[in-house]
């Protein structure tokens, strides 16, 4: 597994947009809300796009001398990331990792700066809960019951800019996570599919950087949901000997218990969502480990019978007061 540290390299301006839901439940002074799942367009696609424009347009406006996109979404081929690119004279890096993407893009600029190839970039993800929902499980008109160990994909879009120039927020290290196929086979159960590769990441994370899991005041998880975490925590302990204390689960957390959304939220914006608009605005952490979760999956090899693969990806943030 690849691990490793980085020199000089910051978080700087965030922007995020979110749909009604995740404004009425824990997060806090999102950026712009959003109260038409159609954003005002013909399509959800469409309006998947205009999130994501609206984001990359106003980290532009304060930020000169960007360099590089890197980002990504659900849908085939990055098509939402890439249309969204296409509107700017800024070279254009797709990233797919399922719900781990924002953390692949954040890396992949982190490298970039380290290696003194550029001085900035924005990193984006965007999910939105019609898009997913068309693509990986049913038409949205069949309205087919889920069980509780469902998630539910969260509506919004991320992005940050990723910098040499210093921040309060430092990007202190990284580590790739790998394929992990524990032969799950049910696609509504991604907090059991995502679990293993999130506990596989922090052993490495911890064992190849010699850091003892004391040193993170907050090990904050992506999108394994209610019973994802548990499993995560299981696995911790009875395989790696790791007691987790201080953990949270984005996707767990980012909406309220009334709002009765199965087992938490999922996609690629659950993870910087809450990150951005609760954890940073708390000011109650130093050291975050950020393990995003992402489950591998096609809506055709599920149809085939095959297992899910899983990949889970750590970075290291040093919150500078």
């Amino acid at each position: 597994m690849a691990s490793m540290k980085f020199n000089n390299v910051y978080l700087g301006d965030s922007y995020s947009v979110a749909s009604s839901l995740e404004a009425k439940g824990n997060l806090k002074n999102l950026d712009l809300v959003i109260n038409d799942y159609y954003f005002g367009l013909k399509t959800f696609e469409g309006a998947e796009i205009k999130m994501q424009k609206i984001v990359v347009d106003y980290l532009l406006q304060n930020n000169n001398n960007i360099k590089l996109i890197v980002g990504g979404d659900l849908s085939n081929q990055l098509a939402i990331t890439a249309f969204m690119a296409s509107h700017y004279n800024i070279s254009y890096l797709g990233m797919y990792s399922a719900c781990a993407t924002f953390n692949s893009a954040i890396i992949s600029l982190a490298s970039l700066i380290d290696l003194k190839k550029i001085n900035k970039g924005i990193a984006i993800t965007s999910s939105h809960n019609k898009v997913a929902e068309r693509q990986f499980r049913y038409p949205i008109e069949y309205g087919a019951p889920k069980p509780k160990r469902t998630t539910y994909t969260a509506t919004g879009s991320v992005g940050v800019i990723v910098t040499k120039e210093k921040t309060n927020i430092r990007v202190e290290s990284a580590t790739i996570g790998q394929s992990i196929n524990s032969s799950i086979k049910d696609a509504l159960n991604m907090g059991a599919v995502m679990a293993p590769a999130a506990a596989n990441t922090l052993y490495n994370h911890l064992k190849e950087l010699n850091i003892d899991i004391k040193y993170y005041d907050l090990i904050l998880t992506g999108d394994l949901g209610i019973y994802g975490s548990k499993i995560f925590k299981e696995l911790l302990n009875t395989k790696y000997n790791i007691k987790l204390n201080k953990h949270i689960d984005a996707g767990s957390i980012l909406y309220k218990k009334e709002q009765n959304l199965y087992a938490g939220s999922s996609g690629p914006v659950t993870l910087p969502l809450v990150l951005f608009n609760k954890i940073l605005k708390e000011k109650k952490y130093k050291k975050i480990l950020l393990i995003a979760t992402g489950s591998l999956h096609s809506p055709t090899l599920v149809n085939q019978k095959n297992p899910i693969c899983a990949t889970a990806h750590a970075i290291g943030l040093e919150v500078i007061k």
